[in-house]
């Protein structure tokens, strides 16, 4: 590991922008390497062969870039690819379900944890099974979210038609006495302020993003790889589909002029 290689970053659309914003915010001087594998978004009702044959060709893609180190921002696929992955390949591969976890049993006060994610990660049990291996105390209540992952590739994050979305799928959580709510898909905090407002000023959302960098800030540390200066090479990024709409999108969301110049490259 080389403190001038790239941090890899991959998910399955634009959602993984809310962990490689929060690499630009915990460190700066770090180059990013995207990929976001949008023909196939959404990954929510993809079986788990196809899941982790995705994921393993885009962490080889990123691993063939130079990177030195990989988040897999994509919730499903870190619940279902990930072990894979951490065995095939050298370079570390940090997921996004084990830090959101940690913050949620560090904020409950009432032991009651919701979840919302895609189907295909409700299926995994990811999130469940980690909470109750830390404190089998805490009750653990789930919601996959289906209209979620659409909407935010979309470019819709506020309006009407996400308010009923996001209503459906938060109002039973409250109902059922959750203080906490683990934002499990890294497209969610795109919509955390709909998301704030349906569950009230009472449940704290949980955005796995920073506690992920800063894990990954202890690997790259702990390998020698964290960049000392900041570096004038640019971030890049790659998409599977349509270049162009996730470049349009991800200006909305994030605003990065960098991302103008998305670059389409199939890995099937």
């Amino acid at each position: 590991m080389q403190p001038v290689q790239p941090v890899g970053v991959f998910d399955s659309g634009v959602g993984g922008l809310t962990v490689a914003r929060e690499i630009t915010r915990q460190l700066p001087a770090e180059t990013i390497i995207y990929y976001g594998d949008t023909a196939h978004v959404p990954y929510g009702s993809r079986t788990v062969d196809e899941l982790i044959g995705f994921a393993d060709a885009i962490a080889g893609f990123l691993i063939a870039k130079g990177a030195k180190a990989i988040v897999d921002a994509c919730n499903t696929t870190s619940a279902v690819a990930l072990p894979y992955l951490q065995k095939k390949y050298h370079v570390p591969i940090i997921g996004v379900i084990e830090p959101g976890v940690i913050e949620a049993l560090r904020a409950t006060q009432n032991g009651r944890i919701g979840v919302i994610a895609t189907e295909a990660t409700v299926a995994s049990n990811a999130h469940r099974k980690a909470i109750l291996a830390r404190s089998g105390k805490v009750q653990v209540f789930v919601r996959a979210c289906p209209k979620l992952v659409p909407l935010v590739e979309a470019g819709l994050v506020s309006g009407p038609e996400v308010e009923v979305a996001v209503a459906e799928y938060v109002e039973p959580l409250v109902e059922a006495g959750i203080d906490t709510l683990i934002l499990g898909c890294t497209h969610y905090p795109f919509l955390a302020p709909v998301i704030q407002e349906v569950a009230g000023p009472g449940v704290t959302l949980i955005d796995p993003a920073a506690a992920t960098v800063r894990e990954l800030k202890e690997v790259l540390a702990a390998g020698g790889g964290l960049r000392g200066a900041h570096c004038s090479q640019a971030h890049s990024f790659f998409v599977s589909g349509d270049a162009q709409l996730f470049s349009n999108v991800g200006m909305q969301l994030v605003g990065w002029p960098e991302l103008k110049g998305t670059r389409k490259l199939k890995l099937d």
